[in-house]
């Protein structure tokens, strides 16, 4: 969080852009469920999944591991990716949404990360889903803040081995819907919410980027 921003006003962002993905995940058809994501590898339904998993402390880590002892391995994004692949194959649909909406509301998060992580989780898994399949998803770009903020400081750290590195060193990250500004060099503009996905690994928004840095960051990917 920034110095202005208060637990409350973070948990209630988490909790508004859960209901916006509970929401759109309702109107989704079979097929729709079973389409990639921007999340190489996983389809619809496994991002889903894994944003029921954003509560799990230690002893629930350790009662799911021990029903399914493959997924353990000193590969943070093997135990990840396949965790959300098991529960996705074991639930309906209808039981991934209510576990979503069931979240809205509570302030627990994952053992060893911070809210600021679940926050991140929400808003970037949320476009994930939304953007391969062409439907609109909001943002708030104030929480998007937030989280490009938090994710730009921890680049570097364990935090951020979960997520593709792109090459964004050299290059000034500016929002144009928000008052959001990082690093030096030629500059890329553009929403706030293309740059938390560039921040996070996903170049899915690129077109939406201007500037002379961005003609330079094209050319990088």
């Amino acid at each position: 969080m920034t110095q202005t921003d208060t637990p409350d006003q973070l948990w209630a962002a988490i909790d508004d852009q859960r209901t916006r993905t509970a929401d759109l995940l309702a109107t989704l058809t079979a097929a729709q469920w079973a389409e990639p994501s921007l999340c190489e590898g996983w389809t619809v339904r496994d991002v889903a999944a894994h944003l029921t998993l954003q509560q799990e402390t230690i002893g629930s880590i350790l009662v799911f591991t021990l029903r399914h002892p493959g997924l353990v391995s000193v590969d943070l994004n093997h135990t990840i990716r396949q965790s959300a692949r098991t529960l996705a194959a074991e639930l309906p649909a209808e039981e991934l949404i209510r576990r979503i909406r069931a979240m809205v509301g509570s302030r627990r998060h994952n053992s060893f990360v911070t809210p600021l992580e679940t926050l991140t989780d929400a808003l970037v898994h949320g476009q994930d889903i939304a953007i391969p399949l062409g439907l609109p998803l909001a943002m708030d770009p104030r929480a998007a803040v937030i989280a490009a903020t938090r994710r730009w400081e921890t680049r570097g750290t364990w935090l951020a081995k979960v997520n593709r590195r792109l090459p964004l060193d050299g290059l000034r990250l500016r929002a144009t819907d928000a008052e959001w500004a990082v690093g030096e060099g030629p500059e890329v503009a553009g929403p706030i919410a293309a740059l938390l996905l560039l921040i996070t690994g996903r170049p899915a928004r690129v077109a939406d980027l201007a500037g002379d840095g961005a003609a330079l960051l094209a050319a990088r990917l």
